[in-house]
């Protein structure tokens, strides 16, 4: 799974990408500091189920802090975006292009309204954040109408004559941005597209692309330097309709990490508080900075940068986690490691479906599958349950 970081310049994309994976990343107060798309891990929190069984579990694709399994996925932090990027517009193609494949975006917007459609820095509340909501969707929507227009003509004229299938047409000018048929059909039905193809216009085919674009790359909003923002005007953006909103400190959360991970601190990422080590130890300035990172995070309930990635996995994408073991008596794999791979996997997926996302062959091989807790064989169209435990038997 590949999550967007996504967003204007100079609204804390960079911030919130290296203090949710703490991999480095160039970040300044100014335009375009990042150039080429920056790379990392983060984690969303499960219940591990190894408490269940009463032994220590052995992880391997992932981490278990106290009973809790950190699930990795990756973040794709682009170039900041600006309006008319469809048209080249300051780094537009280059943003474009690096996010062909995100599963889903956090749009992460600058909610004290301090910087203006292009990054610049103006007054606090100057700058009406709903702005950014509405230039983002729009540049993804023109961005997906510039590819399927290309032949357009042509290919609507051999749709008419030759009765080819319309959606088959799209999916493949879109191939490149792994849009499945699905999407796109229900993007059809949503958008009440005259029938011939031949005669949509423009306002059709951004319609239809502004669907596509809803069930394909779903995103959420991140309302970044919330500790800054006026209570009244973070409140008016934190119910835009038809988003997940999620209140963000993200310099916050990068400085509590810091802070951890230097041993100042005891801060696991998503908590609401943090426990310092030894005041004794601290200076007047970090003891100030901690105080007024503790008052906002009591306020808001944390850095909300950890709850930001569980609501794009959990809700925004609708995964659930799943545990594969070759072994249902123990929860092992064949080496002895219990409970050792957890899965971020599509609610409604089913058995078989994990067979292959484990690998080909085991999807190509399987006969039936397991489930750990109940000793139950279950058959290739079970659905799997969050928190589920799998064994998979295959052909030998």
């Amino acid at each position: 799974m590949l999550i967007g970081i996504v967003g204007k310049p100079n609204v804390g994309k960079s911030t919130f990408f290296s203090a949710a994976t703490m991999a480095p990343a160039e970040i300044a107060n100014y335009p375009f500091t990042t150039i080429k798309p920056n790379r990392g891990v983060a984690y969303v929190r499960a219940k591990c189920p190894h408490e269940e069984l009463g032994v220590p579990c052995n992880p391997r694709n992932s981490h278990c802090e106290n009973g809790v399994r950190l699930v990795p996925v990756e973040l794709l932090d682009v170039a900041g975006l600006v309006p008319d990027a469809w048209q080249g517009k300051g780094l537009g193609n280059q943003f474009l292009d690096d996010l062909r494949q995100a599963d889903a975006f956090i749009h992460v917007i600058d909610s004290s309204g301090a910087t203006d459609c292009e990054g610049a820095t103006v007054p606090m509340c100057s700058h009406d954040p709903m702005e950014d909501v509405r230039f983002l969707e729009k540049e993804i929507s023109y961005w997906m109408k510039g590819i399927i227009d290309k032949g357009w003509e042509k290919s609507s004229r051999m749709a008419h004559l030759e009765g080819l299938k319309i959606h088959e047409m799209i999916h493949n000018k879109l191939t490149g941005l792994g849009i499945p048929e699905a999407a796109i059909l229900s993007a059809l039905r949503e958008s009440h597209m005259p029938e011939n193809a031949m005669q949509w216009g423009e306002q059709d085919m951004l319609r239809l692309c502004d669907n596509i674009r809803k069930h394909s790359k779903p995103m959420m909003i991140a309302l970044n330097k919330a500790d800054i923002t006026p209570p009244e005007f973070l409140h008016k953006m934190s119910s835009v309709p038809g988003y997940i909103t999620v209140p963000t400190m993200s310099e916050t959360e990068l400085a509590l990490r810091k802070a951890a991970k230097g041993g100042l601190i005891d801060y696991r990422p998503g908590a609401s508080k943090f426990d310092v080590k030894e005041p004794s130890k601290l200076n007047a300035g970090q003891k100030k900075a901690l105080d007024y990172m503790a008052q906002n995070m009591q306020r808001l309930g944390g850095t909300g940068v950890e709850n930001c990635l569980e609501n794009a996995a959990y809700k925004l994408l609708d995964l659930i986690v799943v545990y594969p073991v070759e072994d249902e008596t123990k929860w092992t794999d064949h080496n002895g490691n219990v409970l050792p791979d957890a899965f971020l996997i599509k609610r409604g997926s089913t058995a078989k479906d994990l067979a292959y996302k484990i690998h080909t062959d085991l999807g190509d091989n399987f006969i039936r599958g397991i489930n750990a807790r109940t000793k139950r064989v279950v058959g290739h169209d079970y659905v799997l349950q969050d928190g589920d435990i799998i064994s998979i038997v295959t052909k030998k």
